[in-house]
This record gives structure tokens, sequence and C-alpha cells, in this order.
């Protein structure tokens, strides 16, 4: 058996291989549709997405993140919970197909019914996929989900662009989820086809629901935390406003995702194979977090300095009013991938009652800011100066709970982690602050490429010089311990 380093490392290679591909391809085709697609469509189906990602939730009731955990369940439990999972997913879908008539209402939006109608197979799909999606990655198997996704992503982008080409407007937006749910469950039931009963017993599994029912808690709380943003604008801004807000979001959260999701989904399953040992748990979140907040913080002050080139090159004049707003998120992307690691900890620790506690506390405190910018300050730039502030409030408390209560240990070290990457993204936002100085263009292309050269160059040195570069050879070549 592989030691938990060389796991670790191949789950996040092939990971990183997949992800890396999406993020190309998904630009391409997000390039392609902003150019034949008006941002009020985008604003509807962010609208119907939010919509979607709460019933999903509700359909997983935190059993991803239980299977994953608790690796004593056998078949007969594995089948007793998919068939749990599929009675709530068959409910859940037909809810919402009945009432999506009630949502375009709200919104005042005739044409959100259909899509919502529509989306409903989406959720279906997802809902059931579940359990069985969970044991690929209970079973590490890492490079299987890199091709599923890569595959994925190649045939629904190509469906969605030849949809929006032909005319089919914002149905062409809602393709690839479809598409995307549909096959991911007839590969995950293929790989692992699990029996469904009509009745079934959930006496055996009673031990475990307190960790799924924490999870359960936090994903649902995290939610309207995320998405508060998006379900208030969309009422009381307007559309088009939402239109530049969910594009100005979505592109910072691009990077984003394809950094985290390439590590955050390797963590839990790798790690919970040593979950009682919080020594080694908290020596690699040290690591982890010093990695992500050397990547992060300049990669912050990179898209900063770079949003009126990314927003122009990649989505056309037409979305120039995201700018500012796409400018002020850029600064959370720092953050918010050093605190994308946090779950993980808390799961492997076993202890979802503590990340619940966290997702209390930035729910409260990002939806009291949403507010603030949607009905005092009336503006999407409001919105986003003001998710600035809650994203810092949010990382010093997550942070401090986990070394309080799991590691029981002051925050010194951690913050030591973070002293490095922070100055580096101050000397990077100098050079760059220059290069606007000095070399700007009216072609955006030379203006980014002239930033790009700078930063490429320049975060290598700062990496090399910081004396990082023994801390990733350590990170990557460390031997297995001696138990």
């Amino acid at each position: 058996m592989k030691d938990i380093q060389g796991q670790l490392i191949s789950g996040v290679f092939f990971t990183a291989l997949a992800k890396y591909a999406n993020l190309i391809i998904s630009l391409i085709v997000t390039a392609v549709l902003a150019r034949l697609l008006a941002p009020d469509q985008f604003g509807v189906v962010a609208i119907a997405t939010v919509a979607i990602t709460f019933l999903n939730l509700i359909a997983d009731i935190g059993l991803s993140a239980t299977v994953i955990q608790h690796k004593e369940l056998d078949q007969k439990a594995m089948s007793a919970l998919f068939s749990l999972s599929v009675y709530i997913t068959v409910l859940l879908s037909v809810l919402f197909f009945l009432c999506a008539g009630i949502f375009a209402s709200w919104y005042d939006q005739p044409i959100l019914k259909p899509i919502c109608q529509w989306l409903a197979l989406s959720l279906l799909f997802s809902g059931i996929t579940v359990v069985p999606n969970a044991l690929f990655y209970r079973e590490r198997l890492f490079k299987a989900i890199a091709l599923r996704s890569l595959v994925i992503q190649l045939v629904g982008g190509a469906i969605s662009v030849a949809a929006a080409f032909n005319g089919y407007g914002v149905y062409a937006l809602i393709i690839n989820p479809i598409f995307s749910s549909l096959l991911i469950f007839a590969i995950s039931y293929a790989k692992f086809p699990l029996k469904f009963t009509f009745r079934f017993s959930l006496q055996a599994l009673r031990p475990i629901f307190s960790y799924s029912l924490y999870q359960f808690l936090f994903n649902i709380i995290n939610y309207f935390s995320r998405n508060a943003d998006t379900l208030l604008i969309g009422k009381y801004l307007g559309m088009v406003p939402l239109g530049y807000y969910d594009k100005s979001y979505r592109l910072m959260s691009l990077p984003l995702q394809n950094i985290t999701q390439v590590i955050t989904p390797v963590i839990h399953p790798i790690l919970s194979m040593k979950g009682k040992d919080l020594e080694y748990l908290n020596r690699v979140n040290l690591k982890l977090v010093s990695f992500l907040a050397l990547i992060g913080f300049p990669l912050a002050v990179f898209l900063y300095f770079c949003s009126e080139e990314l927003i122009l090159l990649f989505f056309g004049p037409q979305w120039e009013l995201a700018i500012p707003t796409f400018k002020i998120l850029s600064l959370t992307v720092g953050i918010q991938l050093v605190l994308s690691s946090s779950g993980s900890i808390f799961q492997t620790a076993g202890d979802t009652r503590s990340l619940f506690i966290c997702g209390l506390f930035s729910a409260v405190v990002n939806v009291t800011g949403i507010l603030l910018g949607v009905f005092y300050f009336k503006s999407i730039e409001a919105v986003a100066q003001c998710l600035l502030v809650t994203f810092s409030i949010n990382f010093v408390q997550t942070y401090w709970l986990m070394y309080r209560v799991i590691f029981k240990e002051s925050l010194l070290a951690f913050f030591t982690c973070l002293w490095k990457p922070i100055l580096f993204a101050g000397l990077l936002a100098v050079l760059l602050f220059g290069a606007d100085l000095w070399f700007h263009w009216d072609q955006q292309l030379y203006n980014f490429l002239i930033k790009s050269l700078i930063f490429g160059p320049s975060f290598a040195l700062l990496i090399w010089f910081g004396g990082y570069q023994a801390d990733i050879k350590q990170f990557i070549y460390r031997k297995r311990s001696k138990q």
C-alpha cells in the first residue's frame, strides 16, 4: 500500500491535470457564450443555479463526507444510504418542478419557470449520485475522477456553444449542468452499483448520523452565506446588475476553484486514514496554509491589477461595468484560498460540530454585509466591498476556533506561515503598480502580457529567495515516517 504522502501527491496530480484542462475549456466556453448571450440571461440562470445548489445540499444531507469518513460502512449500509438519497431526491425534484412557476413569479421572470423545470432533471441525477460518487473519493480513484471530469467538460461545453450559435439563447446555459449530472450518474453507478430497496432500516447507521447532521447543517448554512448575494441582488437590484455581479464573481472564482478543487477533494479521503493523529494533522494543516497562502495572496494582487484586461479580453466591452466589482472581489482570493482547506481539517478530525459553528458565524457576518451592500449602499460594488471585510473576519474566527478546539495551541505558528506570502504580495503590488504607470497601452492584450511577464518571473524569484524551495522539496520528497 502506498504511503499517505504518495497517495496525496498522486491524488493532487491527477486532480490538477483535469482541473487545469477544465479551466482552459471553461474559459473558452465562457468567453464564447458571453459574446453570444446578454447579461440578463446570465442573471436569470444564476438565480436558477442558486436554487438547484440549495436543493442539491438537501439531497446530500451530509452523506458524501460521511461515506468518506466512515470506512467501516459495508455494502448493506451503503445500499440503505443510497435508497434514502433516492427517496429524498425524487421528492425534491418533483417539488421543484411543480413550484417552478412560483419561483418565477417571485422574481417576475417568466423564463425562470421552464429553466427550473429542465434543471429539475439535473437535480434528480445529481441527488441519486451522491453515495456512488462519494465511493469514488473514499476509494481514492482520483485518476478516474479526473478523466470523467475532463470528458464531461469537453462534451458539455461543445454542446452549449453549439446551442448558443443555433439560437437557443438562455437554454444554452443549462445544457451543461443537465448533461454533466446525467453522465456522472451513469459512470458512478456503473462503477458502484448499489441496490435500491423500497424498505430499509437505518438503525445500524445511527452512530454516524451526528457526524452527518452537523455536516448537513454546515452545508445549508454555508449555502446561504455564499448565495445570499445572488438572491438579494437579483430580487432588489435587478437582473442586469446581477449579470455583471455574477460574471465578476465567477471569473474571480475560476482560479480559486481550480486550485482549491485540486487540493481539498484529496485532503479528506487521504487524511481520514490518520484522523486521530492531531499532531500529524496540525503539521499537514500548516503546510497547506503556507502553500495556499503562497499562491493565493500574490494571485489576488495579480488579478486586481489585471481586472480591466481580463474582463475586456474574455468577455468583451459590453461587460465593462463588471470591472470595478471584479477588482474588489479579486482581493478576497488569498483569504478564500487559505480558508478552503479548513473544512477538510475539521472533517478529518471528526469535529463537524465546530465546522457548523464556523459556518453559522460566517453566514451571520456575510449576510449582514450583503444586506448593507444591497439595501443601504444599493450597488454591486458595495456588496463586493462588504464581502471583502466579512471574509477577513470569518478567516480569523475559523482558524481561532480550529486551534482552540482541535489542536489546543496558540495561533502563533499559523500566522507565522502567512507573513512571507503577504510580504511577497506587497512587493508584487509595487511592481504591477509601476507597470500600470509605465506600460499602459490602448491594446488590452499588450497590457496583460506585460503584467504576466512581470508576475511570472517575479513570483518564481520570490519563492526561491524566500526559502520556499526547501519546503516544497520536503513536502514532496519527505519519506514516510516510522510508526
